[in-house]
């Protein structure tokens, strides 16, 4: 089964489309979080700012959408209202805590410098994962004539990857290998955490059909 065959199945159900958008908004805040976390006390630019604060907004728009679903909870991120919610939680945790090993024990950062550029390469990962998700998930949206849209995010994402790209051009003296050995990574996480959104998905159709 496809993402986007996940997705169809998700979106075509309240309650599954409500956890959702909550898991998404869960990884978001995760994400604003961990790059508050990455900040320097002191020298702290423009451009990580306003990553942090849109990752964060991007959190409390997919919140918002929940009402949109048809589905009446998920107001917290506790793990029964989200989808895969221990691989979703571990998702960025892993990922991050990769990176910094490759840079610390393969590359010998450390202090700040390897917490910028773990912060540098986990965001970029995630950026190339969210140019291809929010877009496919909006095909979804669109071809259901939900009123629920992905397309702020979709914008503000780009500008993301492309500023992404500068600062580790700015910082890595290699940074298309640093930034493919980090995406390879985020991959073999993706496909876990896709196996594991789909085995949940078809739980809940194999319990609906059993109720009809």
């Amino acid at each position: 089964m496809t993402f986007k065959n996940i997705l169809e199945k998700i979106a075509a159900q309240p309650e599954l489309h409500a956890k959702w958008l909550n898991t998404l908004s869960m990884m978001e805040n995760c994400g604003a979080r961990k790059i508050s976390a990455s900040e320097h006390s002191q020298n702290v630019d423009l451009i990580v700012l306003k990553h942090a604060a849109e990752e964060a907004r991007h959190a409390y728009y997919l919140k918002n959408q929940i009402s949109k679903s048809g589905f009446e909870g998920c107001e917290t991120y506790h793990p029964t209202s989200l989808l895969s919610p221990v691989q979703s939680f571990q998702y960025l945790h892993q990922l991050d805590v990769s990176i910094s090993r490759y840079l610390k024990e393969k590359h010998g950062l450390k202090g700040n410098e390897l917490k910028y550029g773990s912060y540098l390469l986990v965001t970029y990962a995630i950026e190339v994962r969210a140019d291809e998700l929010y877009p496919i998930y909006e095909e979804v949206l669109k071809t259901n004539g939900s009123s629920i849209s992905m397309r702020m995010i979709i914008v503000e994402e780009k500008g993301h990857l492309e500023e992404m790209i500068e600062q580790m051009e700015r910082f890595f003296d290699d940074w298309k290998s640093h930034g493919d050995f980090a995406v390879d990574l985020e991959k073999k996480l993706f496909h876990d955490w896709q196996i594991s959104l789909q085995s949940e998905v078809d739980k809940y159709y194999a319990i609906l059909q059993e109720i009809a």
